[in-house]
């Protein structure tokens, strides 16, 4: 998480929103894509056998194709 917060950090300048990033990206203020994007990956880093189909059609409402959620997933 560290280099990632420190990467954030200095691609936005917004150290507010590295640090409600940090302390719970689910009340960061962030669009509907990035919280769906952020909930999948922190699924698929705490449990990925729980993942299934829903999982993938909630990141494909918010705009991702699977190109983009095959790059969630490596990335997470």
């Amino acid at each position: 998480m560290t280099s990632h917060a420190e990467f954030l950090r200095r691609v936005t300048l917004d150290e507010s929103l590295v640090e409600s990033l940090r302390d719970d990206h689910t009340k960061a203020p962030i669009t509907p894509a990035e919280r769906a994007m952020l909930d999948f990956a922190a699924q698929i880093t705490r449990d990925p056998v729980a993942l299934g189909p829903a999982d993938h059609d909630r990141l494909r409402e918010v705009g991702f194709d699977d190109k983009g959620i095959l790059q969630i997933t490596l990335i997470a």
